[in-house]
């Protein structure tokens, strides 16, 4: 299966084959451009619609099995060898980018980079998203400064790429891992998403082209979960 939104997030539909239908509603293509949970990002939604009878079939999960990316469609009806064409609801797909890239600047920009912390938990959503992490003071002011400096660097002309790295290569670099406690899944070569001069890692998620794309980061609310353990949400403006 070819995963299209790992080489471009900006695809926003593409043509595919039914490989196989499980259940009538657990659908696999040849390929796709449909994210699936995981990583802290959630799967992403939309539509497929069978070209020669123009039947559509509403995406409302996709998650990743075995190996294989599974679409679990609204109703039965698609059939293995059916030709379709995949839509995003891009308008959520967008959103989740620039939430990703954003987390990213935060937690591995910033917190990461300048206070030693390290992400041991997140959960990106449209709307808002959560980030557990090691620090070992609860410290509003300095979660307040690491929020501001991030909107610092939010304001640059700053590109955000992809690359692929051996894995052997990828892990001479301690800063690809910034999630306690894990190693990035045992795949080789390793996808590497790098904002210049801001963060580089591992990881499998779709994002935004430039730091100017993301908008302000906002804080919601502080929690303190207990040793060392911190949780922050956070909004975008």
């Amino acid at each position: 299966m070819e995963a299209l939104y790992l080489d471009d997030s900006y695809m926003k539909e593409c043509d595919a084959k039914v490989e196989s239908v499980k259940n009538g509603k657990y659908v696999v293509l040849d390929r796709t451009v449909f994210y699936p949970k995981g990583g802290g990002q959630p799967n992403d939604t939309g539509k497929i619609i069978r070209k020669s009878d123009g039947e559509e079939f509403k995406v409302v999960f996709v998650g990743k099995f075995e190996g294989r990316i599974s679409h679990e469609v609204d109703r039965e009806g698609l059939k293995e060898g059916d030709e379709v064409k995949c839509f995003l609801d891009w308008e959520r797909r967008y959103k989740l980018m620039r939430m990703h890239t954003a987390a990213h600047v935060l937690a591995g920009g910033i917190l990461y980079k300048k206070y030693g912390a390290m992400i041991t938990g997140n959960e990106l959503d449209v709307d808002k998203t959560r980030f557990d992490f090691n620090l070992e003071n609860f410290d509003r002011e300095l979660m307040e400064k690491a929020v501001e400096e991030a909107n610092k660097l939010l304001e640059k002309d700053a590109e955000v790429k992809t690359y692929y790295l051996p894995r052997s290569e990828a892990m001479k670099n301690p800063e690809m891992v910034k999630l306690a406690g894990a190693l990035p899944p045992n795949i080789d070569p390793l996808r590497i998403v790098e904002i210049a001069g801001v963060d580089v890692q591992a990881d499998g998620g779709t994002h935004v082209k430039n730091l100017k794309e993301v908008g302000k980061i906002e804080m919601i609310k502080l929690e303190n979960k207990g040793k060392n353990n911190r949780r922050m949400y956070f909004k975008l403006l």
